[in-house]
């Protein structure tokens, strides 16, 4: 897609990927991503007071998903992105890709990136309906650490279930799908929606 366009945004160009495609009046198209801002939309939205404080954020996947949300996290301030895949050749890609900031992890040693992290985030498909559960024990995440998965069906995955008996602050993936919408739906209709628990219950509905 990318290359088929007349112009590609920033974000766009640095994830590698677009989600949304505008016509200018001039006739140009231009690509850009949103995934990014509907992850942090979503992450502040649900908990407003949440800040990098100087502290790692843990990636769990290198594949898109992953690249939009470390791009996303490297934009808010995370100022290091842990990133751990089964595949240590595609963290080690992503990280190159991405530059300073950017650290792979051995699967073997995911538990103890979890140390001092203020985010985990898992954007595979594990723990998504039809696939095994993320194993990825919480026990070294800090009492204050925020876990995040993009996973949406289910609502509550067992890595969001595991985070809540530890007493963790938690992220559906819901949201994220929402939020990245608004971008779009302006750009096209000149009308930014509101993310609202109506429009959630919809779209729940809607998936089951």
């Amino acid at each position: 897609m990318l290359r088929l366009v007349d112009d590609v945004d920033a974000i766009a160009a640095r994830v590698g990927a677009a989600n949304l495609l505008t016509v200018g009046q001039d006739g140009r198209i231009r690509a850009s991503n949103t995934d990014g801002f509907g992850f942090m939309a979503h992450l502040c939205d649900t908990v407003p007071d949440w800040s990098p404080g100087g502290r790692p954020a843990v990636l769990v996947g290198a594949g898109g998903s992953a690249r939009s949300v470390a791009v996303a996290l490297l934009d808010a301030g995370v100022e290091q992105v842990r990133v751990v895949n089964r595949t240590a050749e595609r963290a080690r890609a992503l990280c190159a890709a991405l530059g300073p900031g950017m650290v792979p992890v051995a699967w073997q040693d995911r538990s103890s990136a979890l140390e001092q992290a203020c985010l985990v985030v898992n954007t595979t498909t594990q723990g998504m309906a039809g696939n095994p559960p993320l194993d990825l024990p919480l026990d070294a995440a800090p009492d204050d650490a925020v876990v995040y998965d993009i996973v949406y069906t289910p609502l509550e995955t067992p890595l969001l279930c595991a985070a809540r008996a530890r007493g963790l602050a938690v992220v559906d993936g819901l949201g994220m799908l929402l939020h990245q919408a608004r971008p779009s739906f302006a750009a096209w209709f000149g009308v930014e929606p509101a993310v609202d628990e109506p429009l959630r219950r919809l779209v729940l509905a809607g998936l089951r």
